[in-house]
């Protein structure tokens, strides 16, 4: 094994061989976890449920149901097989035409018809991965970095790092004000980054924001396209997650703002959208990424680019026509806003209810879980302890804070809308036998856990009140007493 590790760092590439993919972060170690002991109500009872993955699939229903009465979108169907020999046969990397026009209304409707996109301007990409790779590459070289408020999404690192050979500063946003972002922030972490001599080229938002669940206000996009127009650096916002606002306050686009009579005087060729469809349609499989630039040199080299990540024609020709579809459109859009408003509050609820709080949010497909209360100290050793015993024992898997860069131990975001409402339920049922006495009263039993967890480096605080279970989830399992991976 030396051997053949030592023979690889000599015959392969600096890229094959480093390290900067972040695939060992805490972040993907919980995946692995799943994966070795996935959850199935029926199959694998006892398994690790998957909290850690940002999907929507409360709105399956609504697009199956719409494929069976449309068949001709399909050109693998009775009724769509007269397409098939066009749509097998286009390579054009611009893209199918309907499909852009259909990506650009659906950009308009998700932001409330209060802007509206150019066609030509819509850039395919293989996810929001290969989107947000592609705007690096047309924007900066190896080298050079990009300022992005954090905590932020942990496969950043590999999405705009890794192959683009850039760095990210992270502009460390504080759980004092709801880890808001402020102009302040910004002009200290670019300040430092010039006297260290690193050439910051843009500042990348996430708006709503991964992993907090929050959006930023007219007033902050503002404020912050003025800073990175006087010193002449690009602004990249990430809005993949436009359509999961669920409550107010209403999601703002940058490119609102770039509408607005007091911006008019900001180089528009410094700002670029990157969007997709895996979080607000719930399709990461198709891998639909967007780069939607205002630069047209950005545009034309990202076209370019695309030829490496395109989106196969089948995919363009089906979404085409579902999302050309207004009132299919309308309704989702609406529905899935509700059914998220409804998880939101039922989830948040049921952690309020053991004394587990969230920060406040209005979007997304996860809560930004404050158990700070449950660190024996307030440190990160601390807070990977807590993770590995959730992860191992309480058999839930949830991503530490300082996986996104979190510079506050003992916060963790935790994915509410890739289930349904058993494996929700089950998942709260585990969490109140964590934090809480078991219903029996077996103060032995309960003194024995206690002294396991400390051993975690622990302290559990536990509730005096008695949960009946049974009532709350008809369908929980106990939690399984496997030994902890070291």
């Amino acid at each position: 094994m030396g051997f053949e590790s030592a023979n690889n760092n000599s015959i392969l590439s600096k890229l094959a061989i480093n390290e900067e993919h972040g695939e060992n972060s805490p972040y993907f170690d919980g995946w692995k976890a799943y994966d070795n002991d996935p959850f199935h109500p029926l199959k694998h009872p006892n398994g690790v449920i998957q909290m850690g993955l940002a999907e929507n699939q409360l709105c399956f229903d609504l697009t199956e149901e719409w494929i069976k009465k449309n068949p001709k979108a399909s050109i693998c169907s009775t009724e769509g097989i007269k397409s098939f020999k066009a749509i097998a046969n286009f390579q054009d990397y611009h893209g199918l035409p309907e499909f852009r026009r259909a990506i650009a209304k659906f950009m308009e409707k998700t932001r409330g018809g209060r802007v509206t996109f150019d066609p030509d301007r819509v850039v395919m990409a293989g996810g929001a991965t290969g989107a947000n790779e592609t705007i690096i590459f047309c924007l900066a070289d190896s080298g050079d970095a990009f300022l992005v408020p954090s905590p932020y999404y942990s496969a950043f690192n590999r999405d705009l790092r890794w192959r683009t050979g850039v760095e990210l500063i992270p502009i460390h946003c504080e759980s004092c004000n709801n880890f808001q972002i402020t102009t302040k922030a910004v002009k200290e972490a670019y300040e430092n980054a010039q006297k260290a001599n690193i050439k910051v080229k843009g500042l990348i938002l996430t708006n709503p924001s991964n992993p907090l669940g929050t959006t930023l206000d007219e007033d902050t996009l503002k404020s912050l396209l003025n800073f990175t127009n006087q010193h002449n650096i690009h602004l990249v916002c990430d809005e993949i997650y436009t359509a999961t606002v669920f409550d107010t306050p209403q999601f703002v686009s940058i490119a609102e703002v770039l509408n607005d009579n007091e911006t008019n005087y900001c180089n528009k060729d410094l700002v670029h959208i990157v969007y997709s469809l895996s979080k607000d349609m719930g399709l990461p499989g198709f891998r639909i990424g967007i780069v939607y630039s205002f630069n047209d040199a950005v545009v034309n080299c990202a076209r370019k680019m695309s030829s490496f990540g395109l989106i196969s024609t089948q995919t363009q020709h089906f979404l085409a026509a579902m999302l050309s579809d207004e009132k299919f459109v309308a309704n989702y859009l609406a529905e899935s806003a509700k059914r998220l408003a409804k998880r939101h509050k039922y989830f948040t609820n049921g952690l309020l209810e053991v004394g587990i709080k969230c920060l406040k949010s209005n979007a997304g497909l996860f809560c930004w879980m404050d158990l700070r209360p449950l660190l024996r100290e307030s440190t990160f050793d601390s807070e990977m302890s807590l993770w590995r015993v959730i992860i191992n024992e309480v058999k839930l898997n949830v991503s530490p804070g300082s996986s996104f860069d979190c510079q506050e131990p003992g916060f963790f975001r935790v994915c509410f809308a890739n289930m349904d409402d058993e494996t929700v339920d089950i998942a709260l049922s585990r969490i109140r036998r964590f934090v809480g006495v078991k219903r029996s009263g077996d103060e032995s039993n309960a003194v024995e856990k206690k002294q396991q967890w400390k051993k975690n480096n622990l302290r559990l605080s536990f509730s005096k009140r008695m949960y009946d279970e049974s009532v709350l989830s008809p369908l929980s399992s106990p939690i399984p007493h496997s030994p902890q991976v070291r």
